[in-house]
Parts: C-alpha cells; sequence; structure tokens
C-alpha cells in the first residue's frame, strides 16, 4: 500500500512500473477500499459528473451568493470569452476563467460543488478538466483518471503539509488545488510522473505566503477571483514542466517550505477575517453591511 507521504514515493513506483501515476493510485486505492477499479473509477467519474454540472450552474446571469456580496461572474466571464478575440488570453483561456469563476459562484450560492481540495478552491481543477472536456475535445476517461493523480498529490499536500485555509493561508487552498491541477494537466499531455511532480512544485512555490483574508469571513472575496488566479498558474506551470523546465527545488521540500511559512503566518492572516482585505475599510463596511456593526 502507497503511504502518501512524498510525491516522490509516488514518481518512483511508477516511473518503476512504467504506468501512469493515476493507475497506480487507482490500483492502490481499490485494494485498499476492498472495491473493484471499476467501482473506484466510477465514483471519480461520477464527481467528475459534478463538476460539469457546477459549472453550468454558476454561469446563470442571475446566480447570486446567499450574502448578495458577490454572483454574476461566470457569467460575465463568458460572455467575454465569446467575443471574437477572446480577449487578451484568448478564448480557451477566458472560458476556462469563466468556469473556474463558476464553480467558485456556484458554491457561494449554496450549490452542489465538489471540495478539490477545499470548497474554497473548489473552481481549479474543474476549471481546468471541464476546459479540455468540452472544448479540446480531451477524452472523458482520461480526465477521470487524471483526477486520480490529482487527488494523490492532495493526500501528499494534506499529510506533508496542510489543506485548510485556517491552519496555512490560502496558499494551502488555491495553492494546493493550482498544484494538483497541474500535475492532473501534465499527466493529460502524456508527460512523465516526474514532470507532474515539477509542475505541482512550480505551481505550489507559484503561491508560497498566499494569506486567507475572506472579507466578512465568508468564501466570496477574494476567494471567487483567486480560484481564477489559480488556473491560470496552474496551467503555465503544466506547460513549463512539459516543455522541460525542472523546478528546481523538489516538490516534497516545497511542500515542506509550504507548511513552515502557514505556520508563521499571523492568525490574522489565516481565515479569522481580521487581516488583509477584510481588515481594509470596504472590507469592513461590507462586513457590518451584511452583520451589523460591532462584529468583529
Amino acid at each position: 500500500m502507497l503511504k502518501y507521504e512524498t510525491i516522490s514515493e509516488l514518481v518512483s513506483e511508477a516511473t518503476k512500473r512504467n504506468i501512469k501515476i493515476s493507475e497506480l493510485v487507482l490500483a492502490d486505492q481499490a485494494a485498499g477500499m476492498d472495491k473493484t477499479e471499476i467501482e473506484v473509477y466510477k465514483k471519480m467519474k461520477d464527481s467528475f459528473r459534478v463538476m460539469i454540472e457546477s459549472v453550468k450552474v454558476g454561469l446563470q446571469k442571475d446566480l447570486r451568493s446567499t450574502s448578495g456580496l458577490t454572483g454574476g461572474e461566470g457569467y460575465l466571464m463568458n460572455a467575454y470569452a465569446e467575443k471574437d478575440d477572446g480577449g487578451l488570453s484568448g478564448n480557451f483561456m477566458s472560458k476556462a476563467m469563466a468556469r473556474a469563476l463558476a464553480v467558485a459562484g456556484c458554491n457561494a450560492s449554496m450549490g452542489k460543488i465538489v471540495a478539490a481540495p477545499t470548497a474554497g478552491s473548489c473552481g481549479i481543477l474543474p476549471g481546468c478538466l471541464v476546459s479540455l472536456y468540452e472544448d479540446k475535445g480531451y477524452n472523458e476517461k482520461d480526465i477521470v483518471m487524471s483526477m486520480f493523480t490529482a487527488a494523490a498529490f492532495g493526500m501528499v499536500v494534506a499529510n506533508r503539509a496542510s489543506l485548510a485555509g485556517a491552519e496555512g493561508g490560502c496558499q494551502a487552498e488555491c495553492g494546493s488545488a493550482a498544484a494538483m491541477a497541474a500535475a492532473a494537466l501534465v499527466e493529460l499531455r502524456n508527460g512523465s510522473p516526474s514532470q507532474c511532480a515539477d509542475a505541482c512544485a512550480i505551481a505550489i512555490s507559484s503561491q508560497m505566503g498566499l494569506v486567507c483574508d475572506p472579507v466578512a469571513g465568508l468564501v466570496e472575496i477574494p476567494c471567487i477571483k483567486r480560484n481564477v488566479s489559480g488556473l491560470a498558474i496552474a496551467f503555465s506551470s503544466a506547460d513549463m514542466a512539459l516543455a522541460g523546465i525542472g523546478a528546481k527545488i523538489p516538490v516534497d521540500e516545497c511542500l515542506d517550505a509550504m507548511k513552515e511559512v502557514g505556520e508563521a503566518l499571523p492568525s490574522s492572516l489565516r481565515e479569522t477575517a481580521r487581516g488583509g482585505l477584510a481588515a481594509t475599510p470596504t472590507g469592513k463596511a461590507l462586513r457590518d453591511k451584511i452583520f451589523g456593526k460591532g462584529i468583529i
């Protein structure tokens, strides 16, 4: 059985067997859960279907969060993406951004999402994978399999560092999600297990120190927009790794550094809404508007 304590373990074992990380993880999880690989695969496929549906929900024009602070971002970005030139980032990336916003918006409006790995970072992996499926024609089976690689890397992050904004800042949420997505993207492009690890490391290092400062304590501002930033980092990290650009700092060392940085963050920057953007005059005014004055 795999221990999921280091990504180097996953890379080494997959390389030794000359298989993809996803194939290694699917077999390991099936054995550990006393289920068939088909059963475990089907459950992951169901998760991908939820991702697709949450994109559809989040793209609705009139969607609004319960607080009223956010809503419609996915719709606006999608409309922008459908312009002739697709905007500065091009049609594909603009639509991928729209999907990331859509899923995060679906979450804020109390819709059904897949925490990948958390609700606050739920738009990054779907934004990447649903875009490849719907706009690039990638095979559904390959995409679902890549989710096993993403999940395995996420398990290592959870065991070695943290996935919680309250514990490690947003680097532990959007940073981890971007790293997981980057690894999945590399595998989908037939990259090697070691390139998956490089992409993960690059993504982690690109968001090192990102704080968790939700306005009014709600997973909306700036969380929803950070899903787009995480998506862009996932794609760029994957492309760098596929181009043969190594991470230089091994991925497991990056995770150790992320844990150290997270522990060094003051409590005001770890989901307490007492620092960062949450402590700005506008952030406080929005908090007071929702909950009333005097709420800390």
